[in-house]
């Protein structure tokens, strides 16, 4: 555990939770906790840049969104970000992640977000989330 980000049990799939001290930094440890659950800890280095651009209709819609767009990049592009700076507004995200292509390492997959569990709520002056990753 660590205060970005941690793993909570659960039966079948990865339960996350996320912390920080504003929302954006919480969808900016989602991308920490995404690539060390992929790469099983390993280092992931940061040679390569993508830009993103994600919306949706609420937090969590967005918070979705955005997970399924960076796997969309693991499978499709072969790009695994390893960090990123997240510019939110209101319901809208840009994102600029950096990362490297998925054949140097030994990538654990992930299938989908999902919405099951998932809440994302500010409690005195931090911001958490917490949502269920189908693998």
């Amino acid at each position: 555990m660590n205060d970005k980000y941690e793993f909570l049990e659960h039966m079948a799939d990865i339960k996350l939770k996320l912390n920080g001290n504003t929302l954006q930094d919480v969808f900016e440890n989602v991308i920490f906790a995404l690539a060390e659950y992929m790469s099983e800890g390993k280092k992931i280095e940061s040679l390569k840049g993508k830009v993103i651009d994600v919306s949706g209709k609420d937090t969590s819609s967005l918070l979705y969104n955005f997970v399924d767009e960076i796997l969309y990049l693991v499978d499709a592009e072969h790009f695994i970000p390893s960090k990123g700076s997240v510019l939110l507004r209101g319901n809208n995200l840009h994102a600029e992640l950096y990362g490297d292509d998925t054949n140097k390492y030994t990538l654990k997959h992930i299938k989908a977000p999902t919405y099951a569990e998932m809440n994302i709520r500010k409690i005195k002056d931090k911001w958490t989330a917490q949502m269920v990753l189908d693998v």
